[in-house]
C-alpha cells in the first residue's frame, strides 16, 4: 500500500510503502488453513500406511470391504449431520432414527422394496422435519428438541417391536437384500450409494444457492438475514435431510443384516459428530466440508479396525481413543481459528 501526504503549500514528501500482509504471516495463514482442512486427510494416511505396515491383515480384501461397508452406514448419516453442523445446530436424534429406520424397513420389505424404502424415509423425514419445525420457528434450542426426538424414536421403535421382542425379518431373496448384501465391481452397493450421495452433498453445499443459505446461517444468522437468506427454511431443510439420511441408513442397514435390529444406533450421534468435527467442521457454524466427514468417518474406522486387529485390547478402548481423538482435533480446531483470526 502506497501513502502519500500533502498540506496546502507543503510539498509531498517522499513516498513511504508498507506492505499489506507480510510474506511470513501470509505462508503461516496458509499453513494454518491447510491443517484446518485437510489435516485429518493428512492424518488418515499416515495412520492407514502405519496399520498397513504393523498387521498383515489390515489391507486384505476381506478387511477392507468389511471396513467399507461398516463406514457407509455411518458416512450417510454423518452427511445429514454436516449439514445440520454447518449451520450451527445439532440433531442427537439420529441414532434412533437409524434404528427405527431400520425397524421399519424390515416390516415394509414383506410388502415390497418400494415400501421398504419408502416408509423409513417418510417416517424419519416427518420427524426431522418436526424437530427443524420447532427449532425454526418456535426458536427452541436444537439440544432439547432432538434429544425429546431421539427418546420419542426410540420408544416408537420399542412400541413397534413389543419392547424389542420382536424381530422382522427381510427375505433373503428379495431385491431389498440385494440392495444391502449385493455388489458392483467387487464392491458393495451400500458403498457406491454412499459414495454417490456424498458426491451430490458436495455439490449441493459448494454450488448451488441452497449452499450458500446454509454456509450463511452458520456464519452469521442476523447477517444472513439481512442478505436475504432464509433462515427459518434453511434450518427446516437441513434437519428434515438429517432425519432422511439417517432413515436411509438405517434401510440399508437393515437390507444388509438381513433384519431390523432393534438395539442398534446406541451412541451413532456422537459418533456421527464426531466424524464430522474431526473432518474439520466448525462445531460453531459457518465453516466445514462434505469430503471432510467423509474422511473423519473412515479415520475413525481404520482407529477401531485397529484395536481389534491388537486383539489384546477391550472394544471398549475403542470410545476411549476416538473421546481423546476428537478432544485433541477441537482443541487444534479452536487453536488454528484464533491463530488466523491474528494473522
Amino acid at each position: 500500500m502506497t501513502v502519500h501526504t500533502e498540506e496546502a503549500g507543503v510539498p509531498a514528501p517522499a513516498t513511504v510503502r508498507i506492505e499489506d500482509d507480510p510474506p511470513r504471516a501470509g505462508r503461516s495463514e496458509r499453513l494454518s488453513a491447510f491443517a484446518q482442512q485437510h489435516g485429518a486427510l493428512v492424518t488418515l494416511v499416515i495412520a492407514v500406511v502405519v496399520a498397513s505396515l504393523s498387521f498383515d491383515t489390515f489391507l486384505t480384501g476381506d478387511n477392507l470391504e468389511n471396513m467399507a461397508l461398516s463406514s457407509a452406514f455411518l458416512a450417510v448419516v454423518a452427511l445429514g449431520m454436516t449439514f445440520v453442523i454447518v449451520t450451527g445446530g445439532i440433531d442427537l436424534s439420529v441414532g434412533s432414527l437409524f434404528a427405527l429406520g431400520g425397524v421399519l424397513a424390515a416390516w415394509g420389505s414383506r410388502f415390497g422394496t418400494v415400501v421398504a424404502l419408502a416408509l423409513p424415509l417418510a417416517v424419519c423425514g416427518l420427524i426431522g422435519l418436526v424437530n427443524g419445525l420447532l427449532i425454526a420457528r418456535v426458536r427452541l434450542a436444537p439440544f432439547i428438541v432432538t434429544l425429546a426426538a431421539m427418546l420419542g424414536a426410540r420408544g416408537l421403535l420399542l412400541a413397534i417391536t413389543d419392547e424389542g421382542s420382536k424381530t422382522y425379518l427381510v427375505g433373503k431373496d428379495s431385491f431389498f437384500a440385494t440392495l444391502g448384501q449385493g455388489s458392483l465391481f467387487g464392491i458393495g452397493i451400500p458403498v457406491w450409494i454412499t459414495v454417490a450421495l456424498f458426491a451430490l452433498g458436495a455439490t449441493v453445499l459448494r454450488r448451488t444457492r441452497f449452499g450458500q443459505y446454509v454456509y450463511a446461517v452458520g456464519g452469521n444468522e442476523d447477517a444472513g438475514a439481512l442478505m436475504g437468506a432464509p433462515v427459518a427454511r434453511t434450518k427446516i431443510a437441513v434437519y428434515t435431510l438429517s432425519g432422511l439420511c439417517a432413515g436411509l441408513a438405517g434401510a440399508l442397514n437393515a437390507a444388509w443384516l438381513v433384519s431390523g435390529v432393534t438395539i442398534l444406533g446406541t451412541g451413532m450421534e456422537l459418533e456421527a459428530i464426531s466424524a464430522v468435527v474431526i473432518g474439520g467442521t466448525l462445531l460453531s457454524g459457518g465453516f466445514g466440508f462434505i469430503s471432510g466427514s467423509l474422511v473423519g468417518v473412515l479415520l475413525l474406522k481404520v482407529i477401531q479396525n485397529v484395536i481389534n486387529q491388537i486383539g489384546s485390547l477391550d472394544s471398549a478402548y475403542q470410545q476411549v481413543v476416538s473421546g481423546a481423538f476428537l478432544a485433541v482435533v477441537v482443541v487444534a480446531q479452536t487453536w488454528l481459528g484464533r491463530r488466523r483470526r491474528v494473522l
